[in-house]
């Protein structure tokens, strides 16, 4: 079995963890442009579901006749910066498995508005392409007509992005960043350009005693999610059919009927492979999302994946690595809008009893895009590197203004909570 090729495609995309003995020096500046921020007004509320009253998690709120959009948080909340001129629009709120619902602004009241969502399940019968009710066809076909459901021209994308890095159940670093992705056509082999605008961290070193936990790669992490644009990282050509693939009930997007497929390794596949479920749109076959997770019950191959240094007595294995991808569509074409990544990891101490484990969520969803002329490339010194630490990038949280217009996804209260308590730990010590 091949499997070099797999590996090397894999680890641009899998390697991101460095883990750090010693904390060493902490200090960093950025400086970002300035910016003409245009009059918005803002509205904050949350998305529930309408008959159990649970929130409705990176639901997808949209200002008609624009491309500017943000997503709801774990606990179902929204902020929504809308220019001026825009305030008399229409909110289109949408999620996966729900009925989409359509909101003036004009109703939204002045402190916070709740949206409820109705569930939607609907029956579909067998797809029928080429064999009938054959789920891996189906998948296949998806995937050849990215350069005909997707926007195959070149996009300029405002997105937002957060990694939040947990030691147990605690807060101890939190990066944020609004950066511009010049999206490269879905039917070009030309991987897409980040340039940094805006960041800022919070780290609480105490917290981390000896061990440091870095994630590699940023922004392009959630980017690289995009299975559309970047197939080989779940699928190549030699891996999909060691895969088998089967139907699940359907659902609905959008107001629009989608297949929900299933995928898993065959039997006896001791590679890491990947599992989890793929949603097609049942008239198109465009990939409206998928969510899939890797297997990492071997702890040796795992480590080698994603763990780019560790401390000589440490052993550092992954327990989760979960991954989410939200595409969204306009004028009947689809484009990348939302992704997200949890990993956790376990760390022991060949000297201690007890461990240490620690998770980091990554997430990055894209408030506004425009086309662009292929002639205007990212300028080499603006380009943000894949290597990128962007918790060694950014500086501190003491602006509560400093996102300005830009559309961001709203703190979860545990989040707001642990960035107050990082600042008054980080002034008592008199770091920054």
């Amino acid at each position: 079995m091949k499997t070099s090729g797999y590996y090397q495609k894999q680890n641009f995309f899998f390697v991101v963890f460095i883990i750090l003995f010693g904390l060493g020096n902490n200090q960093s500046v950025f400086a970002f442009f300035q910016e003409q921020e245009q009059a918005y007004v803002q509205y904050k509320g949350d998305v529930v579901d309408s008959e159990s009253n649970d929130p409705v998690i990176s639901a997808i709120l949209s200002i008609s006749d624009t491309n500017i959009s943000t997503v709801t948080n774990t606990e179902g909340e929204f902020l929504l910066k809308v220019p001026v001129d825009k305030i008399n629009g229409v909110v289109t709120v949408s999620s996966l498995g729900y009925i989409t619902t359509r909101v003036p602004l004009t109703d939204f009241s002045k402190d916070e508005y709740r949206i409820k969502l109705k569930p939607s399940v609907i029956e579909l019968p067998q797809v029928n392409i080429e064999m009938p009710g054959n789920a891996e066809l189906l998948v296949r076909e998806t995937l050849k007509k990215k350069g005909v459901n997707n926007i195959n021209d070149h996009l300029l994308m405002t997105a937002f992005y957060r990694e939040t890095i947990k030691k147990r159940r605690r807060n101890v670093s939190l990066a944020e960043a609004v950066v511009n992705v010049y999206k490269k056509p879905y039917s070009s082999q030309q991987k897409d350009e980040i340039e940094l605008f805006k960041s800022r961290k919070s780290t609480d070193y105490k917290r981390l005693d000896t061990v440091a936990l870095k994630l590699q790669g940023g922004p392009f992490n959630t980017l690289y999610g995009d299975v559309m644009k970047y197939p080989e990282y779940i699928f190549t050509e030699e891996t999909i059919d060691e895969y088998s693939f089967s139907f699940d009930q359907s659902t609905v997007i959008n107001n629009k009927p989608v297949y929900v497929v299933n995928f898993k390794p065959l039997p006896g596949i001791e590679d890491l492979r990947f599992s989890g479920k793929l949603f097609i749109d049942s008239n198109t076959l465009a990939m409206v999302s998928a969510s899939y997770r890797l297997n990492v019950e071997n702890k040796e191959k795992a480590s080698t994946l994603f763990v780019r240094k560790k401390p000589k007595n440490f052993i550092v294995y992954p327990t989760e690595a979960e991954y989410k991808v939200d595409y969204r569509e306009k004028n009947g074409k689809w484009y990348y809008g939302y992704s997200n990544i949890h990993l956790t990891f376990k760390i022991n101490h060949k000297k201690r009893i007890f461990n240490s484990v620690y998770s980091l969520d990554s997430e990055m969803a894209v408030t506004n895009w425009e086309k662009i002329n292929d002639n205007n490339p990212l300028k080499p010194k603006d380009r943000l590197k894949p290597s990128i630490v962007l918790s060694d990038e950014a500086s501190g949280f003491s602006d509560p203004e400093f996102w300005g217009a830009h559309n961001v996804i709203e703190p979860e209260k545990s989040i707001e909570s642990a960035i107050n308590k990082i600042k008054r730990q980080l002034e008592r010590g008199g770091s920054s």
